[in-house]
């Protein structure tokens, strides 16, 4: 059985597009990706002290359970050379399963939708790009209405697009 999911991924070490552009490409191997959005590149959210982040969403399906999802993202950040490191902190990668069709689940380490998909406008913002009438199974409100209540400050669009074999791109 396919479901639907959208990501958030978010970089801010290294060579931020091509984390971005490798993270999408190992998603692959288990996601069949139908959107992506553009990049914004954004002030840090949690931790104000570290370079900015560069953004994007991703609209895909998959065959996996939110469990087997949430190990292969891990799994993925973990090949990519992140580690653990501070909440918010400096990443090399990050990968948020933010929907997951119209799931509400709370299970250890994974909370689907994610808990602060509401709060933040550098995940919100590239995700209205790509799914603005989804709506978030919980508040019954729409990306496109989220995305109204917060601020657009400190979340600059990138005029080039990724650069992905597959995916549609907005």
């Amino acid at each position: 059985m396919r479901h639907q999911v959208y990501l958030g991924l978010g970089t801010n070490l290294g060579q931020r597009r091509h984390n971005l552009e490798r993270a999408i490409a190992g998603l692959q191997e288990i996601v069949w990706i139908t959107a992506v959005s553009p990049i914004y590149e954004t002030a840090p959210w949690g931790v104000a002290d570290q370079p900015d982040f560069y953004n994007a969403c991703l609209a895909g399906e998959t065959d996996y359970s939110p469990v087997e999802f949430l190990t292969f993202i891990k799994n993925l950040e973990m090949e990519m050379g992140r580690v653990p490191n501070i909440p918010w902190g400096p990443r090399l990668i990050d990968i948020d399963i933010l929907l997951f069709d119209d799931l509400v689940l709370q299970m250890g380490t994974l909370t689907i939708p994610h808990p602060h998909l509401p709060d933040r406008a550098f995940v919100l913002i590239p995700l209205a790009d790509i799914a603005p009438d989804v709506v978030h199974p919980e508040l019954d409100l729409t990306i496109r209405e989220l995305t109204t209540a917060v601020s657009p400050v400190g979340v600059r669009r990138l005029p080039e697009p990724l650069a992905v074999d597959t995916a549609v791109t907005v």
